[in-house]
Protein backbone atom coordinates (compact mmCIF):
# COMPACT_ATOMS: atom_id res chain seq x y z
CA UNK A 1 0.00 0.00 0.00
CA UNK A 2 1.52 2.97 -1.19
CA UNK A 3 0.91 5.79 1.99
CA UNK A 4 2.14 9.52 2.65
CA UNK A 5 4.80 9.52 4.74
CA UNK A 6 3.38 10.06 8.00
CA UNK A 7 1.36 13.03 7.97
CA UNK A 8 3.02 14.61 5.18
CA UNK A 9 -0.42 14.55 3.29
CA UNK A 10 -2.24 16.47 5.93
CA UNK A 11 -2.31 19.63 4.77
CA UNK A 12 -5.93 20.78 5.88
CA UNK A 13 -6.16 23.46 8.02
CA UNK A 14 -7.70 22.83 11.62
CA UNK A 15 -10.26 24.31 13.11
CA UNK A 16 -9.25 26.28 16.63
CA UNK A 17 -11.41 26.51 19.31
CA UNK A 18 -10.39 28.32 22.62
CA UNK A 19 -12.49 27.51 25.76
CA UNK A 20 -13.25 27.96 28.69
CA UNK A 21 -13.01 25.53 31.62
CA UNK A 22 -13.25 27.65 34.88
CA UNK A 23 -12.25 31.08 36.03
CA UNK A 24 -9.16 31.78 34.15
CA UNK A 25 -8.24 28.59 32.49
CA UNK A 26 -8.46 27.99 28.99
CA UNK A 27 -7.73 25.28 26.26
CA UNK A 28 -6.73 25.78 23.00
CA UNK A 29 -7.01 23.13 20.53
CA UNK A 30 -7.59 22.38 16.91
CA UNK A 31 -9.42 19.14 16.47
CA UNK A 32 -6.70 16.64 17.15
CA UNK A 33 -4.03 18.89 16.52
CA UNK A 34 -1.64 19.30 19.65
CA UNK A 35 -3.29 21.49 22.68
CA UNK A 36 -2.23 24.21 24.56
CA UNK A 37 -3.27 25.07 28.06
CA UNK A 38 -3.30 28.41 29.59
CA UNK A 39 -3.54 29.20 33.51
CA UNK A 40 -4.38 32.90 34.26
CA UNK A 41 -3.45 33.54 37.86
CA UNK A 42 -3.73 36.88 39.81
CA UNK A 43 -0.31 38.43 38.22
CA UNK A 44 0.66 36.10 35.38
CA UNK A 45 0.10 33.44 33.14
CA UNK A 46 0.93 30.23 33.18
CA UNK A 47 1.15 28.29 29.41
CA UNK A 48 1.54 24.38 29.68
CA UNK A 49 2.79 23.45 26.27
CA UNK A 50 3.20 25.93 23.76
CA UNK A 51 2.98 24.92 19.86
CA UNK A 52 5.42 23.59 17.25
CA UNK A 53 7.13 27.49 16.28
CA UNK A 54 6.82 30.93 17.25
CA UNK A 55 4.52 31.86 14.28
CA UNK A 56 2.15 29.43 15.64
CA UNK A 57 2.32 30.28 19.18
CA UNK A 58 1.25 33.71 18.19
CA UNK A 59 -1.78 32.79 17.84
CA UNK A 60 -2.28 31.49 21.14
CA UNK A 61 -0.93 34.60 22.41
CA UNK A 62 -3.33 36.49 20.70
CA UNK A 63 -6.39 34.50 22.52
CA UNK A 64 -4.71 35.00 25.36
CA UNK A 65 -4.89 38.94 24.89
CA UNK A 66 -8.82 38.69 24.63
CA UNK A 67 -8.90 37.51 27.91
CA UNK A 68 -5.79 38.89 29.70
CA UNK A 69 -3.26 41.65 29.61
CA UNK A 70 -0.74 39.88 32.45
CA UNK A 71 2.42 39.03 31.28
CA UNK A 72 2.87 35.24 30.60
CA UNK A 73 5.88 34.86 32.59
CA UNK A 74 5.45 30.57 32.95
CA UNK A 75 5.58 27.80 30.62
CA UNK A 76 5.12 24.10 30.99
CA UNK A 77 6.78 21.62 29.12
CA UNK A 78 4.79 17.79 29.42
CA UNK A 79 7.48 16.44 27.97
CA UNK A 80 9.89 17.06 25.27
CA UNK A 81 8.41 16.86 21.20
CA UNK A 82 9.18 19.05 19.11
CA UNK A 83 5.59 20.08 17.91
CA UNK A 84 4.67 20.31 21.52
CA UNK A 85 7.78 22.96 22.50
CA UNK A 86 9.72 24.89 20.03
CA UNK A 87 7.50 27.83 20.20
CA UNK A 88 8.15 29.02 23.67
CA UNK A 89 10.27 31.88 22.68
CA UNK A 90 7.44 33.43 21.42
CA UNK A 91 5.78 33.55 24.67
CA UNK A 92 9.06 35.53 26.34
CA UNK A 93 8.87 33.79 29.87
CA UNK A 94 10.81 34.24 33.09
CA UNK A 95 10.30 30.24 33.48
CA UNK A 96 10.15 27.30 31.72
CA UNK A 97 9.44 24.16 33.66
CA UNK A 98 10.35 20.27 32.84
CA UNK A 99 11.22 17.20 34.82
CA UNK A 100 14.30 15.99 34.97
CA UNK A 101 13.85 13.17 32.69
CA UNK A 102 12.89 15.28 29.77
CA UNK A 103 15.66 17.30 30.57
CA UNK A 104 18.01 14.57 29.88
CA UNK A 105 15.79 13.52 27.32
CA UNK A 106 16.66 17.04 25.13
CA UNK A 107 20.50 16.68 26.24
CA UNK A 108 20.06 13.17 24.19
CA UNK A 109 18.15 13.50 21.46
CA UNK A 110 16.34 17.09 21.34
CA UNK A 111 17.88 18.02 17.92
CA UNK A 112 17.26 14.61 16.55
CA UNK A 113 13.79 14.85 17.70
CA UNK A 114 13.40 18.16 15.75
CA UNK A 115 14.54 17.21 12.69
CA UNK A 116 12.34 13.86 13.00
CA UNK A 117 8.93 15.69 14.07
CA UNK A 118 9.73 18.28 11.29
CA UNK A 119 9.80 15.32 8.25
CA UNK A 120 6.70 13.60 9.99
CA UNK A 121 4.61 17.09 10.53
CA UNK A 122 5.27 19.91 8.03
CA UNK A 123 1.50 21.33 8.53
CA UNK A 124 2.31 21.56 12.40
CA UNK A 125 5.53 23.54 11.68
CA UNK A 126 4.01 27.00 10.17
CA UNK A 127 7.39 29.33 9.32
CA UNK A 128 9.96 26.97 10.90
CA UNK A 129 12.33 29.83 10.57
CA UNK A 130 11.48 31.79 13.63
CA UNK A 131 12.27 28.62 15.98
CA UNK A 132 15.49 29.52 17.31
CA UNK A 133 16.55 26.19 18.70
CA UNK A 134 15.40 24.42 21.11
CA UNK A 135 14.22 24.95 23.98
CA UNK A 136 15.98 24.85 27.18
CA UNK A 137 13.81 24.94 30.79
CA UNK A 138 15.63 27.25 33.46
CA UNK A 139 13.64 25.57 36.32
CA UNK A 140 14.26 21.05 36.54
CA UNK A 141 12.13 19.10 39.35
CA UNK A 142 12.44 15.65 39.85
CA UNK A 143 8.87 14.47 41.33
CA UNK A 144 6.45 17.37 41.58
CA UNK A 145 7.07 21.17 42.11
CA UNK A 146 4.11 23.91 43.63
CA UNK A 147 4.01 27.36 41.74
CA UNK A 148 2.11 29.97 43.25
CA UNK A 149 0.57 32.43 40.48
CA UNK A 150 -0.44 35.08 43.02
CA UNK A 151 -3.06 32.93 45.13
CA UNK A 152 -3.41 30.41 42.33
CA UNK A 153 -1.81 27.07 43.08
CA UNK A 154 -0.64 24.84 40.37
CA UNK A 155 1.00 21.50 41.17
CA UNK A 156 3.24 20.40 38.58
CA UNK A 157 4.07 16.36 38.68
CA UNK A 158 5.69 13.94 37.23
CA UNK A 159 4.07 10.72 38.10
CA UNK A 160 5.36 8.25 35.80
CA UNK A 161 6.85 7.58 32.46
CA UNK A 162 4.14 6.08 29.68
CA UNK A 163 3.82 8.55 26.49
CA UNK A 164 7.47 8.98 27.44
CA UNK A 165 10.47 9.11 30.32
CA UNK A 166 9.45 12.26 31.53
CA UNK A 167 5.88 13.65 31.38
CA UNK A 168 4.87 16.15 33.36
CA UNK A 169 0.78 16.74 34.32
CA UNK A 170 -0.49 19.69 35.75
CA UNK A 171 -2.79 19.80 38.43
CA UNK A 172 -4.91 22.32 40.09
CA UNK A 173 -6.65 21.30 43.32
CA UNK A 174 -9.00 23.78 43.36
CA UNK A 175 -10.59 23.67 40.21
CA UNK A 176 -9.61 19.88 40.25
CA UNK A 177 -8.68 20.25 36.91
CA UNK A 178 -5.75 17.99 35.39
CA UNK A 179 -3.55 19.13 32.07
CA UNK A 180 -2.37 15.42 31.23
CA UNK A 181 -0.28 16.07 27.66
CA UNK A 182 -0.26 13.21 25.87
CA UNK A 183 -0.46 10.54 28.95
CA UNK A 184 -4.42 10.88 27.78
CA UNK A 185 -5.82 11.32 24.65
CA UNK A 186 -9.65 12.28 22.85
CA UNK A 187 -10.51 10.79 19.85
CA UNK A 188 -6.63 10.81 18.79
CA UNK A 189 -4.41 7.64 18.41
CA UNK A 190 -1.32 7.81 21.00
CA UNK A 191 1.66 7.86 19.59
CA UNK A 192 4.23 5.63 21.69
CA UNK A 193 6.99 5.74 19.55
CA UNK A 194 9.01 6.83 22.57
CA UNK A 195 6.70 5.33 25.21
CA UNK A 196 7.22 3.06 28.16
CA UNK A 197 4.52 0.38 27.58
CA UNK A 198 4.89 -1.59 30.47
CA UNK A 199 4.28 1.00 32.75
CA UNK A 200 2.12 3.67 30.52
CA UNK A 201 -1.19 1.80 32.08
CA UNK A 202 0.13 2.74 36.09
CA UNK A 203 0.22 5.63 35.24
CA UNK A 204 -3.03 6.18 33.84
CA UNK A 205 -4.42 4.70 37.41
CA UNK A 206 -2.59 7.89 39.23
CA UNK A 207 -4.38 10.07 36.94
CA UNK A 208 -7.39 8.28 37.18
CA UNK A 209 -6.82 8.40 40.84
CA UNK A 210 -7.05 12.31 40.66
CA UNK A 211 -10.97 12.07 39.68
CA UNK A 212 -10.30 15.09 37.26
CA UNK A 213 -13.44 17.29 36.89
CA UNK A 214 -12.33 18.07 33.67
CA UNK A 215 -9.25 17.63 31.62
CA UNK A 216 -6.85 18.90 28.85
CA UNK A 217 -5.58 15.55 26.84
CA UNK A 218 -2.49 16.29 24.51
CA UNK A 219 -5.00 15.67 21.51
CA UNK A 220 -8.76 16.50 21.17
CA UNK A 221 -11.29 17.78 22.88
CA UNK A 222 -11.17 19.55 26.26
CA UNK A 223 -13.11 17.22 28.57
CA UNK A 224 -15.85 19.00 30.79
CA UNK A 225 -17.51 16.12 32.89
CA UNK A 226 -15.97 13.84 35.13
CA UNK A 227 -17.69 10.80 33.38
CA UNK A 228 -15.70 12.09 30.01
CA UNK A 229 -12.42 12.60 31.64
CA UNK A 230 -12.57 9.02 32.60
CA UNK A 231 -13.51 8.13 29.55
CA UNK A 232 -10.98 9.02 27.92
CA UNK A 233 -8.45 7.64 30.19
CA UNK A 234 -10.20 4.10 29.52
CA UNK A 235 -10.06 4.64 26.28
CA UNK A 236 -6.62 5.52 25.99
CA UNK A 237 -5.66 2.37 28.62
CA UNK A 238 -7.43 -0.03 25.79
CA UNK A 239 -5.48 1.28 23.04
CA UNK A 240 -2.24 0.86 24.48
CA UNK A 241 -3.49 -2.94 26.23
CA UNK A 242 -4.60 -4.06 22.62
CA UNK A 243 -1.46 -2.62 21.13
CA UNK A 244 1.25 -3.94 23.78
CA UNK A 245 -0.64 -7.29 24.55
CA UNK A 246 -1.18 -8.52 20.72
CA UNK A 247 2.61 -7.86 20.05
CA UNK A 248 3.80 -9.06 22.71
CA UNK A 249 1.72 -12.52 21.90
CA UNK A 250 3.63 -12.18 17.87
CA UNK A 251 7.06 -11.64 19.37
CA UNK A 252 6.78 -14.42 21.62
CA UNK A 253 5.41 -16.67 18.60
CA UNK A 254 8.54 -16.09 16.68
CA UNK A 255 6.70 -13.52 14.39
CA UNK A 256 9.04 -10.70 12.91
CA UNK A 257 8.38 -7.15 13.05
CA UNK A 258 6.89 -7.15 9.37
CA UNK A 259 4.03 -9.91 10.27
CA UNK A 260 3.66 -8.42 13.53
CA UNK A 261 2.30 -4.95 12.41
CA UNK A 262 0.38 -6.58 10.20
CA UNK A 263 -1.39 -8.70 12.48
CA UNK A 264 -1.76 -5.63 14.91
CA UNK A 265 -2.57 -2.77 12.23
CA UNK A 266 -5.76 -5.17 11.25
CA UNK A 267 -6.70 -5.76 15.24
CA UNK A 268 -6.34 -2.08 15.72
CA UNK A 269 -7.82 -0.87 12.77
CA UNK A 270 -11.80 -1.52 13.22
CA UNK A 271 -12.14 0.19 16.40
CA UNK A 272 -9.54 2.85 16.58
CA UNK A 273 -8.77 3.54 12.76
CA UNK A 274 -11.01 6.72 12.68
CA UNK A 275 -8.93 8.22 15.12
CA UNK A 276 -6.54 11.00 14.27
CA UNK A 277 -3.21 10.19 13.33
CA UNK A 278 -3.87 6.61 13.49
CA UNK A 279 -2.22 5.77 10.44
CA UNK A 280 0.75 7.86 10.88
CA UNK A 281 1.29 6.58 14.56
CA UNK A 282 1.03 2.96 13.82
CA UNK A 283 4.51 1.94 12.57
CA UNK A 284 6.43 4.06 15.29
CA UNK A 285 4.12 2.55 17.73
CA UNK A 286 4.56 -0.85 17.08
CA UNK A 287 8.12 -0.63 15.82
CA UNK A 288 8.53 0.46 19.95
CA UNK A 289 6.57 -1.95 21.35
CA UNK A 290 8.49 -5.18 19.52
CA UNK A 291 11.28 -3.46 20.62
CA UNK A 292 10.12 -3.63 23.95
CA UNK A 293 8.55 -6.53 24.02
CA UNK A 294 11.93 -7.71 23.15
CA UNK A 295 13.95 -6.26 26.63
CA UNK A 296 15.03 -3.11 24.85
CA UNK A 297 13.56 -0.71 28.00
CA UNK A 298 14.97 2.51 26.58
CA UNK A 299 13.14 4.05 23.22
CA UNK A 300 16.07 4.15 20.61
CA UNK A 301 16.71 7.76 18.99
CA UNK A 302 14.32 8.13 16.05
CA UNK A 303 15.97 10.16 13.25
CA UNK A 304 14.47 11.37 10.36
CA UNK A 305 16.64 9.20 8.53
CA UNK A 306 15.56 5.96 10.74
CA UNK A 307 11.66 7.46 10.17
CA UNK A 308 11.57 6.45 6.36
CA UNK A 309 13.41 3.40 6.59
CA UNK A 310 11.15 2.30 9.38
CA UNK A 311 7.77 3.63 7.51
CA UNK A 312 8.88 2.10 3.89
CA UNK A 313 9.65 -1.44 5.06
CA UNK A 314 6.50 -1.78 7.02
CA UNK A 315 4.37 -0.18 4.06
CA UNK A 316 3.88 -3.18 2.00
CA UNK A 317 2.82 -5.97 4.12
CA UNK A 318 -1.05 -3.86 5.32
Amino acid sequence: MNKAFASTADVEEKKISFEQLSEGIYAYTAEGDPNTGIIIGDDAVMVVDTQATPTMAADVIRRIREVSTLPIKHVVLSHYHAVRVLGASAYKPENIYASQNTYDLIVERGQQDYESELERFPRLFADVKSVPGLTWPNIIFKQNLTVFIGKREVEIKHVGKGHTKGDTIVWLPKDKILFSGDQVECGATPYTGDAYHEEWPSTLDQLANFKPQKLIPGRGDALQTPELCQKAIDGTRSFLSQMYGNVKKCRSEGMDLASTYSNTYQLLKPQFGNWVIFEHCLPFNISRCYDEAGGISDPRIWTAERDKEMWHSLQEVV
